[in-house]
């Protein structure tokens, strides 16, 4: 079993984070009064997918880091529609986190874990 590079546990934790983060803002702005004007429900899975994403990722799961990326990777594209600077900063975390998640370590920590039995 190789040892699970800090890079990964990082992101790891920083997608849990944040998705507990989303997952309690958002739903603290939820009104029962007017519940068809809200999509919280989207809204809410997407967090638990980043919640999920960063779980699996401590346990090896190679899936869970090819859900990191796509969850990333709307982020981005939903930031088309917003100012320029979060569009860059989604932007630079898809970078970051998919060289750090693909890079050889993370690539060795991943499969290795996958041939558990």
């Amino acid at each position: 079993m190789n040892k699970r590079p800090i890079a990964v546990t990082v992101i790891a934790c920083l997608y849990i984070l944040t998705g507990m983060v989303g997952l309690a803002f958002h739903l603290s702005k939820y009104k029962i009064q007017h519940p068809f004007q809200y999509d919280i429900v989207w809204i809410a899975i997407v967090e638990i997918a980043a919640i999920v994403a960063g779980i699996f990722m401590l346990r090896g799961n190679n899936w869970a880091r090819w859900l990191a990326i796509a969850w990333i990777i709307f982020h981005v594209a939903l930031s088309i529609f917003h100012p320029l600077g979060e569009l860059l900063a989604h932007s630079l975390l898809f970078v970051v986190f998919a060289y750090f998640l693909f890079n050889r370590s993370a690539k060795q920590y991943f499969v290795s874990e996958n041939q558990k039995t």
